[in-house]
């Protein structure tokens, strides 16, 4: 028989083409985690493990991450807000008979909502919950920039959402502190969702404060993140964000209010606008909200991240680690001499 022509498979053998197809289809999207590979290793797929059961989860692929933040920060701001809600109002006595809290009760609350999110977040998105880390980590390491949008907007929608719960959950202790349902003052009650400096601050000074606070956290949150440093074990990192949080807000909280930020700051003010706050959340002391718990937070967000990568961080993901033209020549010239090298043995044959 020649060797150019094709056998036709026997009976068997199609029956095992035929196998071997309908198997291919059966797995199509499949996820190849270990358990499912270990139950399908008997040679015949009993069970249908696949990525993709049904069309909801084809559309959760795309929605989980901005999802986990939208959700992550949405719990920041129960936690955070609603203890401020609960200490501030409570001192009225209107409200209450006695306060129920005060300043390291709020500490508590905002770090107690930060590590919860991030616990939820985590494993799913990364647990940025702070448009600051998102763009600082879009610029110096290998987050990819076409993700920032998606997640920018769901921070900030989770904070509006969160607030929003909130101010449902605290509505009549709030009429009751600002005197009727339709009056509402800036900052007065709107300073129990976002933040509005002392005003003895000028504009500097709480940019500053605000600078300060996010690189801080950055720098601390890139440490937790490298592996050649002292990473907190599997499952503790919220646990050094609740004592990071806690430390910021005890001692760099008073002033401005320690946003640190955007997304915290940014969704509950949308929200202190639509619910009769009005124009005067955006116009307080020459748009505040955007030179100071916007930008300072993503200004110190980049600083934190620089100084880190500059002095610390050997990681071939930061941007400050990569290959200069010299050493890329090096590695090249490097390839081409292995290229040229004659195999092992080549000689004695």
């Amino acid at each position: 028989m020649s060797p150019d022509r094709k056998r036709a498979p026997t009976p068997s053998e199609s029956s095992g083409i035929s196998k071997e197809l309908r198997d291919h289809e059966r797995i199509e999207d499949v996820d190849h985690s270990p358990r499912d590979l270990e139950f399908a290793s008997n040679g015949d797929l009993d069970v249908h493990y696949t990525r993709y059961p049904n069309s909801w989860s084809r559309i959760r692929e795309y929605l989980r991450e901005p999802a986990a933040e939208f959700f992550g920060v949405m719990i920041i701001i129960i936690f955070g807000a609603g203890v401020d809600c609960q200490v501030v109002l409570s001192g009225n006595p209107g409200v209450t008979s006695s306060p129920k809290g005060d300043y390291l009760s709020l500490n508590f609350g905002w770090a107690v909502g930060t590590a919860l999110a991030v616990w939820v977040s985590g494993g799913i998105s990364g647990g940025h919950v702070n448009p600051a880390v998102t763009i600082a980590l879009a610029t110096f390491r290998d987050f990819p920039w076409r993700k920032v949008p998606a997640y920018i907007f769901a921070q900030t929608m989770g904070g509006l959402c969160g607030a929003g719960i909130i101010y449902a959950n605290y509505i009549h202790a709030i009429d009751i502190v600002e005197g009727g349902r339709h009056i509402r003052t800036v900052p007065g009650t709107a300073g129990l969702f976002s933040t509005y400096a002392l005003d003895y601050m000028t504009s500097v000074s709480c940019f500053f404060d605000e600078f300060l606070g996010t690189a801080v956290l950055l720098i601390v949150v890139c440490a937790m993140g490298d592996a050649r440093n002292g990473p907190p074990p599997s499952g503790l990192a919220p646990l050094v964000l609740f004592i990071m949080i806690l430390g910021i807000g005890a001692a760099l909280g008073m002033q401005t209010g320690y946003a640190i930020n955007p997304a915290r700051d940014l969704g509950p003010r949308l929200l202190t606008a639509m619910v009769g706050y009005g124009a005067d959340v955006f116009t307080f002391r020459n748009h505040y909200w955007l030179w100071c718990p916007v930008i300072a937070p993503i200004v110190g967000a980049l600083a934190g991240v620089f100084i880190y990568d500059t002095f610390f961080f050997t990681g071939a993901e930061s941007l400050l680690n990569r290959p200069n033209a010299k050493a890329r020549a090096h590695h090249e010239r490097a390839r081409n001499e292995e290229r040229q090298r004659p195999i092992a043995g080549i000689h004695n044959v």
